[in-house]
């Protein structure tokens, strides 16, 4: 199972913390960043959701939300 961790506004923001996440040792589902199932580059009305297993989702948040807002400025 995966739970959603953080909602994100922008593509390209995505796109690194997805990778971010995966240097730090967690696996999000990288589908997160191509928008809905068969809708390539259309999202969701929270935006891009960055997906991690159940397992990492706790501790994941925390780093995703602190990355996000190091982002954002």
């Amino acid at each position: 199972m995966f739970e959603t961790v953080l909602y994100v506004d922008d593509p390209a923001i995505a796109r690194v913390l997805i990778a971010a996440m995966q240097a730090h040792g967690f696996h999000p589902d990288e589908g997160a960043a191509h928008g809905l199932p068969g809708l390539a580059g259309i999202y969701g009305p929270k935006g891009i959701p960055l997906v991690l297993p159940e397992h990492e989702a706790r501790d994941g948040r925390i780093l995703a939300e602190a990355l996000y807002a190091e982002m954002k400025g």
